[in-house]
């Protein structure tokens, strides 16, 4: 379910869900031009039992996509699924399909028939999916005693802060606000001075999460905070984790507005978080 809403945070109007009950999901993957060549649909029903211990069932929908260029495509899919058993692949299968389109692109095959493609494509239904939250397998380093041991006492320059653009719904609003940080320390300054802001301070959750990449352990110190918002660190985490970024710190402020809002609010902390990573 993390992985899900992760997925629909980064592809936006690409990702559409066919059928929430079934768990079907549709995908449109392009070459990533300025004026897309070649799309296909993926189309996949994820089983009870993934990803533990099922494959996704999956659908590849082009109009050219016949013969020697399914089967490779296919293979290389398989492939990916063998090397990450027990983990989730749906980010793995489309950018490994948008790679082999933007080879295409670069390529000198024909263009496939515009009409025919077009005709191809599902339209975005629109629906949102409204899902209940369950804990990711994996939990996050925890090293807040760490974080503030007499060993990361040393004063560190504090990193710059981003503030994103807020997303109000229904009176509550989200703002994203983000720093790149190479020290738990760092991590503990950003958070200190953003909570000299008294309108961060008095929000009603300050949801963050932050990875680091330990270049001589090659690992990531990670952790996360809900900060009242049940399961909602564990989700930003999920998210940076899926969009592999490194040496960064996330802090979604929300300011209730009195109007419960459901799963909805999950989304608008992932999207918030999305933007702030993109810009």
């Amino acid at each position: 379910i993390d992985e899900i809403e992760a997925l629909s945070s980064i592809y936006g109007e690409d990702w559409c869900v066919v059928d929430e009950d079934e768990k079907i999901y549709c995908i449109k993957i392009n070459d990533c031009l300025d004026q897309p060549k070649w799309t296909i649909c993926l189309q996949v029903i994820l089983p009870p039992a993934y990803p533990a211990a099922e494959p996704p069932i999956y659908q590849l929908n082009a109009p050219w996509l016949r013969g020697q260029d399914y089967m490779e495509l296919a293979n290389s899919l398989e492939e990916i699924y063998v090397q990450n058993l027990g983990e989730s692949i749906l980010y793995l299968w489309v950018e490994k399909i948008r790679e082999v389109l933007i080879e295409k692109a670069q390529s000198s095959d024909p263009e496939p028939d515009i009409k025919k493609t077009s005709e191809e494509v599902d339209e975005d239904d629109g629906d949102d999916f409204l899902l209940d939250y369950q804990p990711i397998q994996e939990d996050p380093i925890k090293i807040v005693n760490y974080i503030t041991s007499e060993s990361q006492e040393v004063d560190e320059e504090l990193p710059s802060i981003h503030h994103g653009n807020p997303i109000t719904d229904r009176r509550s609003t989200f703002q994203a606000h983000l720093a790149p940080v190479v020290t738990p320390r760092q991590v503990k300054r950003v958070l200190e001075k953003l909570y000299e802001n008294k309108k961060i301070a008095s929000a009603t959750h300050n949801i963050y999460a932050y990875r680091i990449y330990c270049e001589d352990k090659q690992t990531f110190l990670q952790d996360c905070e809900d900060d009242g918002e049940t399961a909602a660190g564990g989700r930003l985490l999920h998210l940076m984790q899926i969009l592999n970024v490194h040496n960064v710190l996330v802090v979604v402020s929300r300011w209730y507005g009195g109007i419960l809002l459901g799963p909805d609010r999950f989304k608008h902390i992932n999207n918030c978080a999305r933007n702030i990573l993109v810009e």
